[in-house]
């Protein structure tokens, strides 16, 4: 039998003083010892979450590139096809009517040129 090693933490928190306070006086601007806001501004960008891509940011891309309109469905399965993640519609329904129809060529390459633009994949 094969015995994995295991660690237990307990933490409390409390609203305990600080032994130790330390102050910091910082000066934002240009000049020496001064922290420019430009450069706190822009390692901020990093930190930010990518805005979300919606299905209206995907079909308005393709419209003005392409010239051609894609359907919700096309690019939920171009999705799907490339194990992106699927989140659940209000709209969804357990059984499907009928079977999924495989969107055209133009359209697989016009979705998928689409989420490497907006950097999905």
């Amino acid at each position: 039998m094969h015995k994995e090693n295991t660690v237990e933490s307990i933490v409390l928190l409390s609203h305990k003083s600080p032994d130790s306070v330390i102050n910091v006086k910082v000066e934002f601007g240009e000049g020496e010892g001064k922290v420019p806001l430009a450069a706190i501004a822009e390692r901020a960008k990093k930190y930010q979450p990518k805005p979300k891509i919606t299905y209206k940011m995907i079909q308005e891309y393709v419209e003005k590139r392409y010239g051609f309109k894609v359907h919700t469905a096309y690019i939920a399965e171009v999705k799907r096809s490339l194990g992106l993640t699927m989140y659940d519609a209000p709209n969804a329904v357990e059984e499907l009517k009928q079977p999924r129809k495989r969107p055209p060529k133009e359209k697989v390459e016009a979705i998928t040129e689409a989420l490497k633009y907006f950097e999905v994949i």
